[in-house]
């Protein structure tokens, strides 16, 4: 036994690397043969490590480096029979069987070891996640040299440490309990075949039985198993207290012999080698259900800290592999991708509105919609207080690229003309289309004829081309701009309506505000920069506004420097990178890629982005809102946002309150995830523009 340890600490536990590769191969290759590809797999990577090949580091230090989307929704590759199909199937045994973890009950995390983080935290222990496991296999060597077997209790765990830690038995094992209960809940898919299955045997003399190789008592599992809604269940038989496990078959031989070996069992669990082979061997049928970490492993973000990714891979695997629902692309991109970072940006823009007492959070449109709707899933409850805490007070806000740089006219010139005229150079726009777009066709006739020194068209055009059709090109542009600046005074005039409808508007928003935020997905942040100006200079002088903005210009932006001392001086706060943080990301993340797009996807909107605000003297509030034709398809709008939304939901339920109020998902944990998605081969037909 000793040997066997010695040989194990030296191939698995001597280099960090190797050890790290180990574990996952086992986790996603269970049963005897993965075991066996495993060691050979260690035995091959002991070898090229001391012939020098070190390229095994690599593939630790950025495990998502290859990783992508699959072709085919995720969902779907994990479909099961459906829960009819599969309690029919059940029923024909006279003892039905379940496995209990990762077949009945779930956990939010991605392997069963990082409960240990929750339950070390709870008793103020450090790296007692490791220690908890090293005492584990110790209680289980001592077990098999005392017995022959290496089934162990809870209290044999923790007596073992005890002498390690000096933590009391009892206080451990009742942390450990609480934390099981606190986080396992029902799988979906075998709920739903459990009811039916229950249905269809009443009144007969079939029973349902738990079998389970574990540590735990009956007495604990029940009241988890009840705890997430099983009820009737005949027996729990647990290898901890038989003495007998599954792993080797003896535990299938004891159940029958208990209950007659002349009667049909069957087995459903996760483990091809204790579930599937050795309830075969034994004479039992047996179902194999596929474990849903280890069928979404391939898919999900590994990079990541170890607890917020534990729980983010355990929720998402939970939902998208328990082979209930095949759910649509749509869907899928906005649950696995947009709901972490949905979520985590609005813990993040609460925890700033709470450190900083701001009175009022405003969601701007179109980005905002779906984070206003996750921030009151997650805060606010049909108006009430907050679930988690005291929600601050949050409104949806109509505000666009294209009303904040023609209301800013009058104070930044410079990024009128560049955003209107100078962006859409030889970009096949006619001059009708630019002076249509600042909202000046009724000067464009007077241009024409003042550009060509004509007002006669056809002469206009044989003496330089220029005419409301003529497109847009190097060689006009500055005759274009010209004229504009000639005219600067005629061209304010124009948005004077404009910005006495929107002050109207934000005085009723700010009202009784003096510090507010504004949210917005990125990327200068001139969103709530302009905003800030107007309502200083224009509508509310004694409000501050501050920006929130998910991502900032990066390196590969034409002007990555363009908002950096308002980053600096705290005007504008980001969440995912910056130049300051999270520097590797701002170096990566290429708008050039489409990476910008597929992140305002993810916050898409049904509704056109805002063209302009215009007074109304019939309305009560005296303006009204006039939006752009949508952009956007409907119906994918709705998969991804229901996505996002039933992330927030799974959030809330399964990671216990005192977890959630504790902790504010990383921007470097939520870009993690999104950057699977961005170098993932993704095609998007939105077009994001001005």
């Amino acid at each position: 036994m000793k040997i066997r340890i010695h040989i194990y600490q030296a191939l698995v536990n001597r280099i960090p690397v190797i050890q790290k590769k180990y574990y996952k191969l086992r986790l996603e290759k269970p049963g005897t043969r993965g075991r066996l590809y495993a060691w050979a797999s260690l035995l091959w990577m002991n070898l090229l490590w001391l012939a020098g090949f070190r390229d095994m580091q690599e593939e630790i230090l950025y495990p998502d480096s290859r990783k992508s989307i699959p072709e085919r929704p995720e969902s779907q590759l994990s479909l099961q029979k459906t829960p009819e199909e599969l309690a029919e199937a059940l029923c024909a045994a006279d003892i039905i069987s379940f496995d209990i973890f990762d077949t009945l009950i779930l956990r939010p995390v991605a392997a069963p070891a990082d409960l240990f983080f929750f339950v070390g935290e709870k008793l103020h222990f450090m790296d007692f996640e490791r220690i908890r496991s090293m005492a584990e296999q110790e209680a289980r060597r001592k077990a098999y040299e005392d017995t022959g077997s290496y089934e162990v209790t809870l209290a044999q765990i923790y007596g073992e440490m005890e002498n390690k830690t000096g933590i009391p038995g009892e206080e451990g094992m009742r942390a450990e309990i609480e934390t099981e209960l606190a986080f396992c809940y029902a799988n979906p898919y075998m709920k739903e075949v459990f009811s039916l299955l229950q249905e269809k045997i009443k009144n007969t003399e079939k029973k349902i039985i738990c079998t389970s190789d574990m540590y735990l008592s009956p007495d604990i599992l029940h009241a988890m198993l009840k705890k997430c809604g099983y009820v009737g269940i005949e027996e729990i038989f647990v290898s901890c207290f038989e003495q007998e496990s599954k792993a080797e078959g003896k535990l299938y031989r004891k159940i029958a012999r208990r209950y007659g070996e002349n009667l049909r069992y069957i087995h459903i669990g996760d483990n091809p080698e204790s579930d599937e082979k050795q309830a075969k061997e034994a004479g039992w049928e047996s179902i194999l259900y596929r474990n849903v970490n280890i069928a979404g492993m391939p898919y999900r973000a590994e990079d990541m800290s170890v607890v917020t990714g534990s729980l983010y891979r355990g929720i998402v695997n939970g939902r998208i592999h328990n082979g209930l629902v095949g759910y649509p692309a749509d869907y899928e991109l906005g649950y696995i991708y947009g709901g972490i970072f949905a979520v985590g940006y609005c813990r993040f823009v609460h925890n700033y509105a709470t450190v900083h007492n701001i009175d009022k959070i405003l969601f701007l449109s179109r980005d905002g919609e779906i984070l206003d709707k996750v921030y009151r899933r997650l805060y606010q409850k049909e108006g009430e207080a907050g679930l988690d805490m005291s929600c601050y007070e949050a409104e949806y806000v109509y505000w666009s690229r294209t009303v904040a740089v023609k209301l800013l006219a009058k104070y930044d010139r410079y990024d009128f003309l560049r955003r209107f005229v100078d962006h859409k150079i030889n970009g096949n726009y006619c001059l009708s289309d630019i002076f249509r777009s600042m909202g000046l066709m009724d000067i464009l006739a007077d241009f024409c004829g003042e550009a060509n020194g004509q007002n006669d068209k056809t002469i206009a055009e044989r003496r330089s081309g220029l005419a409301p059709e003529s497109c847009l090109t190097d060689k006009n542009a500055a005759i274009v701009k010209e004229y504009l600046i000639s005219h600067w005074s005629e061209v304010l005039t124009h948005y004077e309506d404009s910005m006495e409808a929107a002050g109207r508007y934000y005085r009723r928003v700010l009202k009784n505000c003096s510090h507010a935020v504004a949210v917005d997905v990125g990327w200068a942040g001139s969103g709530a920069l302009s905003l800030d100006l107007l309502v200083k200079r224009e509508w509310k002088p004694d409000c501050e506004i501050t920006g929130i903005i998910a991502g900032t210009n990066t390196f590969h932006n034409a002007e990555p420097d363009a908002t950096e001392p308002f980053l600096y001086t705290g005007k504008l706060v980001s969440y995912l990178y910056s130049q300051e943080q999270n520097r590797e990301y701002w170096k990566w993340h290429n708008p050039g890629k489409t990476h910008n797009l597929l992140v305002e996807q993810l916050l898409s909107s049904k509704e056109g982005s805002l063209a302009d605000i215009v007074t109304d003297k019939e309305s009560r509030e005296g303006y009204r809102f006039v939006f752009k034709e949508p952009d956007t398809e409907p119906g994918q709008v709705t998969q991804i946002q229901r996505g996002i939304l039933d992330f927030a939901e799974d959030y809330q339920r399964y990671i216990p309150e005192y977890y959630r109020k504790s902790h504010c998902i990383s921007g470097a944990d939520a870009y993690a995830v999104l950057k699977i998605l961005l170098q993932s081969k993704v095609s998007t037909e939105l077009e994001m523009g001005i």
